[in-house]
């Protein structure tokens, strides 16, 4: 169990796994993910969420340690995904008097996956309601499709402490010393980032609530400088850039669109473009790519015909975008086509399905190589993008 210090009567229980190769069979995670999981000691001892079936034994070792023979009363269940609710079906056959504490659609979506008799043991809340275990009061907020429609978080009223359920959470085993921002960011928005208005909602509810800790199901316990990280998810969750910078991503076959994006990138640099990141979709971390995206306020997307359409790679990073509700962002275009140049109109057709995008009508289309004149259009449109 990793060393971990909530408070003398909130006990870590979680894990960390080291081993895994993709997060949710998608995301690269090269320094591992936490699952995390709570037990608050009282007169009516909590569990708060259970944890992935691929570290359950390792979970029940560290419960039972904290437990020292007591038996827990209660299981809140935030969130049924399975990374942290694989283990609930082992905890309740193993401690029958235990409670399971819920709302509605968390009872309605536990039958989807385990097959338990809950009659005689569901606490059922509702927004608002409290569950007194003895010193400590759980409050109850509901906060559907943040992201799945049965979640909900708890704020503990002595402590002042808020179980954020996969709000603010990050990849990255608790054990790697890293920046909490980059992989934070990386895990809002290809994981959350869809609700942003959820979220938004849920932000809301939260600023009514004297929070001294938030304690999420990854990722560090946040203890210190609670605004900063509040502050980060409300831009996020709002769709607004955080940093004033241009994105340029690029899909290239044989090398030729490629050495156009960089140079397009260097004139940008040339010209005082703040921040200027370059990406090979081809060959970089998807989600790393919407991350950036979402991160910047301007976004060039350059790409080689393919099948009377766009590169592939190029049309998975837009539709990456697009279900994770990309907006409020200006886009340059750079097409290349050895004959019947078909990119810009395919990714323009994309772009046209989102809302709140800028796309500058000046589309540079190059013919196989960078020649003088595509040199030409570039430098007018790094002119445009930079004055956008």
């Amino acid at each position: 169990m990793s060393n971990i210090t909530v408070s003398d009567s909130i006990r870590y229980i979680g894990a960390d796994d080291l081993d895994i190769d993709l997060f949710e069979s998608q995301y690269v995670v090269p320094n591992g993910i936490s699952y995390n999981s709570y037990v608050i000691l009282d007169d009516k001892i909590t569990v708060m969420d259970t944890i992935d079936k691929r570290k359950t034994d390792e979970w029940l070792e560290n419960l039972e340690k904290v437990l020292d023979g007591k038996k827990p009363d209660y299981l809140v269940v935030q969130h049924l995904e399975p990374d942290h609710a694989a283990s609930l079906k082992i905890l309740a056959d193993k401690y029958p008097e235990m409670k399971l504490v819920g709302n509605v659609k968390t009872f309605a979506m536990i039958p989807q996956f385990f097959d338990i008799d809950l009659e005689d043991r569901k606490v059922v809340v509702k927004e608002g309601d409290a569950l007194n275990i003895g010193s400590h009061t759980l409050k109850f907020i509901m906060a559907p499709m943040v992201h799945w429609p049965e979640v909900m978080v708890t704020y503990e009223e002595s402590e002042k402490v808020l179980f954020s359920a996969d709000g603010f959470g990050k990849f990255g085993a608790l054990s790697t010393d890293e920046d909490w921002t980059c992989e934070a960011r990386r895990y809002y928005f290809n994981i959350v980032g869809k609700y942003g208005f959820q979220v938004q909602a849920l932000l809301k509810k939260a600023s009514a609530l004297d929070i001294q800790m938030i304690c999420p199901l990854h990722g560090p316990i946040l203890k210190e400088n609670l605004g900063y990280y509040i502050n980060k998810y409300d831009i996020w969750s709002s769709y607004k850039p955080e940093d004033e910078g241009i994105f340029v991503a690029y899909a290239s076959i044989h090398g030729n669109t490629a050495v156009a994006a960089k140079q397009f990138a260097e004139m940008l640099r040339e010209k005082g473009a703040v921040k200027v990141t370059v990406s090979d979709l081809s060959r970089s971390d998807m989600a790393e790519n919407v991350e950036d995206a979402f991160r910047y306020n301007k976004l060039v997307l350059a790409s080689a015909s393919y099948d009377g359409g766009v590169f592939p790679v190029m049309q998975d990073f837009l539709l990456h975008l697009k279900a994770k509700n990309y907006q409020n962002r200006t886009i340059a275009i750079i097409e290349n086509g050895s004959w019947a140049p078909s990119a810009a109109r395919t990714m323009k057709g994309i772009l046209e399905t989102m809302k709140n995008l800028t796309v500058l009508d000046n589309i540079v289309t190059i013919k196989s190589t960078v020649k003088p004149e595509t040199l030409t259009a570039l430098e007018t449109l790094a002119d445009d993008i930079i004055k956008a």
